[in-house]
């Protein structure tokens, strides 16, 4: 039987992905003197992991303490 694959972050690589190819994937954070427009495929799915790992961080339970 596999295993199941979690659902945290879901959807997050794949809309940064169509971010990349309409071209308006930026690096940088978002404002004025935002960086530029990403044109590297590989910068695209490096940013995409990235920003997919600051969810599943924000979404993990907190071990408690004793």
């Amino acid at each position: 039987m596999a295993t199941p694959k979690p659902k945290m972050g879901n959807g997050k690589v794949e809309k940064v992905m169509k971010e990349y190819k309409a071209g308006k994937l930026h690096t940088g954070k978002p404002g004025p003197g935002k960086g530029g427009v990403v044109k590297s495929k590989k910068q695209a799915v490096a940013i995409a992991l990235s920003e997919q790992r600051k969810v599943d961080n924000k979404k993990k339970p907190k071990k408690k303490m004793v």
